[in-house]
C-alpha cells in the first residue's frame, strides 16, 4: 500500500504528470520527465547524459543496469523509447539533482529512512504508523485492528515457509493460491477480479468476515506446518490446502445460514481520508 502511495506522487510531481508504465509487475518512470521538472532544463535530455557520467565517476556503477528503455507514445502518435527507473533507482537520481525543488523530497527521504530504522529497532513503531496510514485513508478503526491482526499472521506464516523449504517468490505466491482457492474457490488474481481490482492490495479491500476467514485460513496452516513438522515445497502445499479447506468449510457454513455469499464484490477503492460505511453495509 505505501508503495503505491509513493507511486502516485511520483506520477504527479510539482503538478505535473510523469509518464510511468507496468514493466514485469512494477512502475517504472521516464527519468527525463523527472529532469525536466525539477531542473526547468531546456535540453533535459543533455542533462540527463550528464548526470549519468556524474553518478557513474561518484561510484554508481550499477546505474546502467538499472535503467530500462521503454516506449512511451509521443505527441506524433508514434511510440519512442526512453531510459525509465523504477521507484528507488529514480529516488537515487533525484537525490543527485542539485536544485531547490529536490530539498523537499531529499528531507522526506532522510525522514523515512530515520523512521525505517527506528521500526527496526522498535517493530512496535512499524504497526503503529501502518495504523495511522490505515486511518488516514478513512478505514474504519475496527477494521484496521482486523488487517493488523491479519498482517501478524500472514508474517507467522512466511516465517515458516522460510525454515521449511519455500525458496522463491513464485512458491509463496502458489501456496497463497492455494490457501486462497481452499477458503473462498477463487485464486488471488481471480478474487482481485471480482472486486475490480488491478494492482491494489487484496487484502486491504476485503470486508471483515472475508479477513477473518483469510486469517483462520493462514493462522490453520502454520499450526498445520508445526504439527506435521512439514519440510520442503510439496508438503506444505498440502498443508495449505488443508488450511484454506478448513476456513472453506467454515465460509460455506456461514453462507448456508445467511442466504448470502461471503466473497463480496465491494472494495475500499473510494476511501479519500473520510470515514465511510464498512464494505457490506
Amino acid at each position: 500500500m505505501v508503495d503505491e502511495h509513493i507511486n502516485s506522487k511520483l506520477a504527479v510531481f510539482q503538478g505535473k504528470r510523469i509518464r510511468r508504465i507496468l514493466h514485469n509487475n512494477e512502475w517504472w518512470f521516464s527519468v527525463i520527465d523527472i529532469i525536466e521538472v525539477l531542473t526547468d532544463s531546456s535540453i533535459p535530455k543533455r542533462y540527463w547524459s550528464d548526470l549519468k557520467r556524474k553518478l557513474s565517476k561518484e561510484g554508481y556503477s550499477e546505474l546502467y543496469e538499472k535503467i530500462v528503455q521503454l516506449k512511451f507514445a509521443s505527441t506524433d502518435g508514434k511510440y519512442y523509447a526512453t531510459d525509465c527507473a523504477n521507484t528507488e533507482t529514480m529516488f537515487r537520481i533525484i537525490q543527485s539533482i542539485p536544485s531547490p525543488k529536490v530539498e523537499p523530497l531529499k528531507r522526506w527521504l532522510a525522514r523515512v529512512g530515520k523512521e525505517r530504522i527506528e521500526e527496526i529497532e522498535n517493530p512496535e513503531l512499524a504497526m503503529e504508523r501502518m495504523k495511522e496510514l490505515y486511518a488516514k485513508k478513512g478505514y474504519p478503526k475496527e477494521w484496521i485492528d482486523k488487517r493488523t491482526r491479519g498482517i501478524a499472521v500472514r508474517q507467522d506464516l512466511t516465517d515458516e515457509w522460510k525454515v521449511r523449504g519455500a525458496e522463491t517468490n513464485l512458491e509463496y505466491a502458489i501456496l497463497t493460491n492455494e490457501i486462497m482457492e481452499g477458503a473462498f474457490e477463487l485464486k488471488v488474481e481471480d478474487y482481485k477480479k471480482v472486486k475490480g481490482l488491478e494492482r491494489e492490495n487484496l487484502r486491504d479491500h476485503m470486508n471483515d468476515i472475508e479477513l477473518i476467514l483469510t486469517m483462520l485460513a493462514e493462522a490453520t496452516t502454520t499450526k498445520l506446518h508445526r504439527d506435521r513438522d512439514s519440510q520442503g515445497f510439496e508438503p506444505l502445499k498440502k498443508d495449505a490446502q488443508d488450511g484454506g479447506g478448513v476456513a472453506g468449510r467454515t465460509r460455506k457454513d456461514i453462507e448456508s445460514h445467511t442466504g448470502k455469499p461471503v466473497v463480496s464484490g465491494e472494495n475500499f477503492k473510494e476511501l479519500t481520508g473520510k470515514k465511510r460505511k464498512k464494505v457490506g453495509e
